[in-house]
């Protein structure tokens, strides 16, 4: 099968879609050859299916396909805007394939930029560019030959087989199925690490090559999070290998594709930004899905919580095993704190309604999790989640068939559990905060928050003592007591809090000293030096603006540091460098054509956001930065068109640079000109 695909070497692949009662997809290959320059797919793609019904017609979802050849010649296939149908006589038992080429131009779910292609379902859109169930009842074996440039890396679900006698087409082979929105592709500029678990599993993780020295950091504790989840949920790792690669321009954190989860280029960091933020969170939510979500899935709406609030816990537990139960039960107080919120004014939602937010179903969900874990015990809980993923590998689950399994493990009764957290819609505060009560660390913490409203005079030594050797999170909750209260009597708590010597409690300062006084000047200074980026473009910008005359000592000592993957060090440095005044006079040419670059859609919007923000603020608009504006409205990531698109619209409001905006329709893409046209006309 896999040279009779091979033998047409265009561009296509494959997709199922049908009534589970009537039909079971059961294996899908498709042959798949991406166009850039035309943003679109070609291939060739071929669909088994049994035929659990006699019926006459069956269809597969699939937009805005053209087919360009059938091979399939005892029954028909046609399409229309949203589907394939295949149309013929369909007896019961019998097996059928479905064998034709195609091509499809998604408008979403596959999306292509200069350097990378990748593919995001996220719920039922594979049929944006393979045919395929938008549905995740249907659970169909993909196996992917993909066609690219030999220089380009390819990832996919499943594992890699060896190279046949067209070295550019890339097959990857699937041994069990899984839903159609868990089906993705990868294609671009990757090397990669690799490890293998202490059970076997093959595990690569992949990176740019500009990033080799990111590896580490970005990375750090991978196999340790993969050994520890194997060996706390109870079950193996369920499919052939596992896979990890950022992309550029992301729509979300992550997404657990089968075998091969993707996130954003956002989490690739050094050493310093691994203390700010660190890929270990999304990393274990990711690799959680691939029990929890891949391997059983969801059966409809109200049942999402099976999904990511399992997630969310296990990657919960993971944290808890690299950074200790401090970490674990501060993170549950910071989202009992939301939930509290959220129930106070009336907005509070119960874990089975399926339009439910995010915050909901991921946080709690985790909390019913780490609650019914006490009712019923840790044994009882660990043999439940047990029988749960292999009772119905593979399959689709609801909240009643995880419910009996905790039921046939535990003679406790879990009515309440099922009406308080599951069913209700208000947060059960009191419960929450007696089970944070366990935690030493919490009661301590509680200890000093209770402060907050005692006067200042009354709390010294208490703040004194916990500045001293601090906690982590009792040193800031510290810190931010003393905002607002007269700085000649909190000047020996701050120097208290820098001499801690503590990251985070620096960090605290940082962000919440508003006005430096002379006498902290050279302790502040120091914050230069810290291993934080948050930090440090906090202490820039204040040192800088506070102390003007020593801003171009400022500029020196922060001179070539990029930060964060959107370059929030080298930004801001830009910006202070081109409105000093006297400072590098030579190189502000330079320097004003660097930050404007960054708006190009030459790199990641993450960069462009932070550079439109300088460009805006100093309004070095030209018709460069203008044209990239007009592109980043259209880009597909709506966390940046959303913004781009209100900056443009207030640039609009100036006459200055309504007209140059009126005629950049002749030097942008299509379809960012369409949308300029749109917005102009009203």
């Amino acid at each position: 099968m896999k040279k009779f695909l091979i033998a047409f070497l265009f561009s296509s692949f494959t997709v199922f879609a049908q009534q589970t009662d009537v039909v079971d997809f059961l294996k899908i290959e498709a042959f798949i050859k991406p166009n850039v320059l035309e943003k679109k797919i070609a291939g060739r793609y071929l669909a088994t299916f049994e035929v659990l019904k006699e019926t006459d017609s069956i269809f597969m979802d699939a937009i805005d396909i053209h087919i360009n050849e059938i091979e399939t010649k005892n029954f028909k296939i046609t399409s229309d805007k949203k589907k394939i149908w295949f149309v013929g006589n369909f007896e019961k038992g019998n097996s059928y394939i479905a064998d034709f080429y195609y091509e499809m131009k998604p408008k979403q779910t596959l999306y292509f930029f200069e350097d990378q292609i990748w593919t995001q379902g996220q719920g039922k859109y594979t049929s944006h560019w393979l045919p395929s169930i938008d549905d995740v009842n249907d659970k169909i074996e993909f196996d992917l030959l993909l066609y690219a440039p030999i220089d380009k890396a390819v990832v996919a679900n499943g594992k890699l087989m060896e190279a046949g006698e067209f070295p550019e087409v890339r097959y990857f082979d699937m041994k069990e199925p899984m839903s159609s929105y868990l089906v993705a592709f990868a294609i671009g500029d990757f090397n990669k690490k690799e490890l293998v678990s202490t059970s076997g599993i093959p595990i690569e993780l992949y990176y740019k090559p500009s990033d080799s020295l990111k590896v580490e950091p970005t990375y750090r504790y991978s196999k340790q999070i993969f050994d520890f989840l194997e060996t706390e949920i109870g079950v193996a790792y369920p499919w052939q290998n596992y896979k990890q690669v950022p992309v550029r321009d992301f729509l979300y954190a992550g997404m657990e594709n089968t075998t091969a989860t993707f996130f954003s280029e956002a989490f690739v960091v050094d050493s310093i930004g691994f203390n700010d933020r660190n890929y270990i969170n999304v990393n274990a939510h990711e690799l959680a899905h691939q029990w929890f979500g891949n391997l059983v899935t969801e059966k409809a709406g109200e049942d999402h919580w099976l999904q990511e609030g399992f997630a969310t816990y296990y990657a919960l537990l993971a944290e808890k095993d690299i950074f200790g139960e401090d970490y674990y039960y501060w993170q549950l107080y910071q989202t009992a704190e939301q939930f509290k919120a959220m129930s106070d004014e009336g907005k509070g939602e119960s874990l089975l309604n399926p339009r439910a937010s995010s915050l909901t179903f991921y946080q709690k969900g985790a909390w019913a999790l780490h609650i019914l874990r006490e009712r019923i015990g840790n044994e009882a809980f660990k043999a439940a989640i047990k029988n749960y993923l292999e009772k119905y590998k593979f399959k689709n689950v609801s909240t009643e068939d995880f419910l009996k399994e905790v039921k046939a493990v535990s003679q406790v009764d879990i009515t309440d559990f099922e009406r308080d957290w599951l069913q209700q819609t208000a947060f059960q505060s009191e419960e929450a905060y007696q089970s944070l009560l366990k935690s030493t660390f919490i009661k301590k913490y509680f200890e000093i928050s209770a402060l907050r409203a005692t006067p200042l005079a009354d709390k010294k030594d208490q703040l004194k003592t916990a500045l001293t050797f601090p906690n982590d999170f009792i040193g800031q909750e510290a810190v931010y007591q003393l905002v607002d209260e007269p700085i000649s009597e909190t000047l020996p708590l701050y120097k208290k809090a820098f001499e801690s010597n503590n990251l985070y409690v620096r960090q605290a300062v940082a962000l919440s000293l508003q006005t430096i006084l002379k006498e902290l000047q050279t302790e502040y200074e120091t914050l230069l030096s810290d291993n934080s980026y948050v930090t440090l473009e906090t202490a820039l910008y204040q040192l800088w603006m506070q102390f003007p005359q020593k801003s171009s000592e400022y500029l020196n000592i922060t001179k070539g540091i990029e930060g964060f993957q959107n370059k929030n060090i080298r930004q801001l440095w830009l910006t202070l460098a081109l409105i000093t005044e006297d400072y590098e006079k030579s190189e502000k040419e330079n320097y004003l054509k660097e930050l404007k670059n960054y708006t190009s859609t030459a790199y990641s919007f993450e960069i462009r956001e932070k550079a439109f923000e300088y460009v805006n603020e100093l309004q070095l608009w030209n018709l460069e930065t203008l044209k990239n504006l007009a592109e980043a409205c259209v880009h597909p990531t709506w966390r940046f068109s959303k913004p781009s698109r209100e900056m443009l619209n207030e640039l609009l409001q100036n006459e200055k640079y309504h007209e140059q905006i009126k005629v950049l329709g002749r030097q942008i893409s299509e379809k960012a000109a369409n949308y300029l046209n749109s917005i102009i006309k009203e």
